[in-house]
């Protein structure tokens, strides 16, 4: 998600390589979790191999395409900010036709990997398609972006329940609910590290917005998603290892909220990374339901 400075006589892949942030995985791991959550969801325990590398693959290629949008709509913003100017495109290493070949390359490939599912899946694609289109241009008129975000990252929830269950049953909408207030939390964080270069050069955030209630109605966030993460084991009868990993989840975040109570922009990037053992912590919790239950499917 951050920029990487340039390299002088690097290959030329090495330039799409940062563009699509492959030398920043922590992306990946926070599209990950919650499709994986949803995955062991609608397979009760035992999704099927396909779906499992079809959705793995389909985050992997995603991510990288919304990075690559996001690097198009910030082309004339990120040569300003201090974090993101060697980004590939802010420094002229690529030009932007050739990024715009890159995301349809991207956008091409994951398609072709839909199509190995079902018509739901396909539709629900298509949605998730001008999601990924759309929202690094939300930042332009609102300060709600990282709505539109948490969205867009959690679509592969609604996605997997349909290529598992061909329906997509009201725990999804759930969790896509927790996905969201979640991507709100970390990537307000993300966002108060970039806050005074994003104020100078007019782009708007929820740091912003929040002002100088940024760390409380970060905690308060914090608390909404765990208080959905209760509320979704109860409605899927989740045991008590599902909960252990919710208050494993409350235990990074009481330490993310240390780290950025002094807005130090090092200290809330180091919360914002925190949030994929949060993510892990849920899986396990969600895993270690299934392995005890032995409530697979067949």
């Amino acid at each position: 998600m951050s920029g990487k400075p340039g390299r002088p006589g690097a290959p030329r892949w090495d330039a799409y390589w940062r563009l699509m942030r492959f030398d920043r995985p922590i992306g990946i791991l926070l599209l990950l979790w919650p499709t994986w959550w949803a995955l062991l969801l609608a397979g009760a325990g035992r999704p099927s191999l396909k779906n499992a590398l079809i959705f793995t693959a389909g985050v992997v290629i995603m991510r990288a395409a919304g990075c690559v949008m996001n690097d198009i709509a910030d082309r004339d913003f990120d040569p300003h900010v201090a974090r993101t100017r060697n980004r590939p495109l802010a420094a002229g290493e690529l030009r932007l036709r050739e990024a715009l070949a890159a995301f349809g390359v991207l956008m091409l490939l994951a398609f072709l990997l839909v199509l190995l599912t079902n018509l739901l899946t396909v539709k629900l694609a298509l949605v998730g398609a001008l999601l990924a289109s759309t929202y690094p241009f939300f930042k332009r008129f609102t300060h709600l972006p990282q709505v539109v975000l948490g969205i867009a990252f959690g679509w592969g929830i609604p996605m997997a329940f349909a290529a598992e269950t061909g329906a997509v049953p009201a725990i999804a909408w759930w969790l896509l609910a927790v996905n969201t207030v979640w991507s709100v939390v970390y990537d307000t964080e993300y966002a108060m590290v970039d806050r005074a270069d994003d104020l100078e050069v007019g782009i708007k955030s929820t740091a912003i917005l929040f002002g100088r209630w940024d760390v409380p109605i970060v905690g308060s966030l914090m608390a909404a998603m765990l208080a959905l993460l209760v509320l979704t084991g109860q409605r899927a009868a989740l045991s008590w290892p599902w909960y252990l990993g919710v208050l494993g989840a409350a235990c990074l975040f009481a330490w993310q909220l240390r780290q950025i109570r002094a807005r130090e922009p090092a200290a809330c990037f180091r919360a914002f990374l925190n949030n994929n053992w949060a993510g892990l912590a849920i899986f396990l919790g969600l895993l270690l339901h299934f392995v005890l239950t032995g409530t697979y499917s067949d």
